[in-house]
């Protein structure tokens, strides 16, 4: 099965030979490699690179174990790439794949140096050879952490990567009706789409999980004896996306469901680690009218919702909040920031003034533009309609005011220039919210 993924591959085009290095970053399982080896490599032979000027190297490969000394890796690239006289103007495309295996050792050539030698060091020497252009992955959350981008600064480019959006995944059904009935049952992790029977598909979910990214979160960060919170917090977050909540709302429910007492700080440090392993996005509150964030509470999104679902053994597939945790998903993917909004208001009951806040689902911003969006599972009945888009009329700016809602309806606006549009469509369209 060949799933396109022309999103991140044109970056990777558009970023070819700009001397920096590319670092293919996101959850795992979600496509680096595939995207790297396979989809941009093929891209490179067809605009008439050679072979042998892809110089490519995966160090999860037991014959490659020697190269995850960084010394090791440096001195095979290198030698792989070495010009001869003849062409010293070739040009060599550098793969280094699971880069994250790559030890740390000593300096041999300093006594007692308290400064040990990384992949960093390998791919910034690297970097300094002309005639070379480096791409790497990693597949764990120490990889994945955003702080490995702070070693390189102003030298390396961040290529994020997601699970299978809608729109990548709709051309594999011929069925297109049953497309998002699936999706938002087993989200778009790339290798579900290969097995025939959903409990195939709700294994490998499972499975990914358990094996995969809380293992990973517990050995990078050398959680011993709290790996039984750790889960519990995890089943907390799948069972309220979408909902408001904090670290200190998270204790308190620890207490009266768990009878544990766990402190906020230990929650919010765990929550940081789910968001560095991209397995979680956070979203903050922001006053709409006033200009300012609320620093608690907030709302947690699952990066697939395929993932969530399996977490609780696929028992709450509420399409309420799962639709809006899709929606928040490509919305992300597209590149914009993406907040909660609050939108606050005053009302008079009896002669006193009170003041109340309504919710925007989100605060969509990239650059000069900004989208108040609400996510609906129907406006069919006007009491249902006016509840919906309550908060969006008490909005006195003219940024686009949008309503996605479940059924596929034609486009429209109405009296207050509210855009309603169906989710598939919204989804399908990259351009959907112009």
């Amino acid at each position: 099965m060949r799933i396109k993924r022309d999103f991140y591959l044109q970056q990777l085009i558009d970023k070819k030979d700009n001397g920096r290095v590319k670092i293919i970053t996101g959850i795992r399982r979600c496509g680096k490699s595939y995207l790297l080896f396979k989809l941009y490599k093929e891209h490179l032979l067809s605009v008439g690179v050679k072979e042998d000027q892809i110089i490519a190297i995966a160090l999860d490969d037991m014959d490659n174990l020697k190269y995850r000394n960084p010394f090791y890796l440096h001195d095979y690239i290198k030698g792989k790439t070495q010009n001869t006289t003849k062409d010293k103007n070739k040009k060599y495309y550098v793969f280094i794949d699971e880069i994250q295996l790559s030890e740390t050792v000593k300096n041999p050539y300093i006594e007692n140096s308290e400064k040990n030698i990384t992949f960093v060091d390998t791919v910034l020497g690297l970097m300094k050879v002309d005639n070379l252009d480096i791409y790497v992955t990693g597949s764990n959350s120490k990889m994945l952490s955003k702080d490995v981008l702070t070693h390189f600064r102003d030298r390396g480019d961040e290529i994020h990567i997601h699970p299978l959006s809608f729109s990548e995944i709709y051309s594999l059904y011929e069925n297109k009706s049953q497309a998002f009935n699936d999706y938002v049952v087993f989200g778009g992790m790339p290798y579900i789409f290969s097995l025939n029977k959903d409990e195939q598909k709700s294994k490998y979910l499972k499975d990914l999980f358990e094996e995969t990214y809380i293992k990973d979160i517990i050995e990078r960060n050398n959680i011993q004896n709290d790996t039984e919170e750790l889960e519990v917090l995890l089943d907390f977050v799948s069972s309220a996306i979408g909902s408001l909540t904090n670290p200190y709302k998270l204790s308190r429910r620890f207490l009266s469901e768990k009878h544990v007492s766990v402190s906020h700080t230990t929650i919010s440090k765990y929550l940081n680690y789910f968001e560095e392993a991209y397995v979680l996005y956070r979203t903050n509150r922001y006053n709409v009218k006033g200009s300012r964030y609320f620093s608690t509470p907030l709302k947690y999104y699952f990066a697939d919702i395929g993932l969530r679902n399996a977490r609780l053994n696929f028992r709450q597939v509420e399409e309420t909040h799962i639709m809006e945790n899709i929606i928040c998903n490509d919305l992300i993917r597209r590149g914009y920031n993406v907040d909660v909004g609050v939108v606050e208001h005053e009302v008079n009951t009896k002669g006193v003034r009170k003041k109340m806040q309504l919710e925007v689902d989100f605060v969509v911003n990239k650059g000069h533009q900004r989208y108040y969006i609400q996510s609906a599972l129907s406006v069919a009945n006007d009491e249902k309609r006016k509840q919906e888009i309550a908060s969006l009329k008490k909005i006195d700016d003219y940024f686009k005011k949008i309503v996605v809602v479940r059924d596929n309806i034609v486009p429209r606006h109405d009296d207050d220039g509210i855009l309603y549009m169906g989710v598939e469509r919204f989804l399908l369209d990259d351009g959907a919210l112009n």
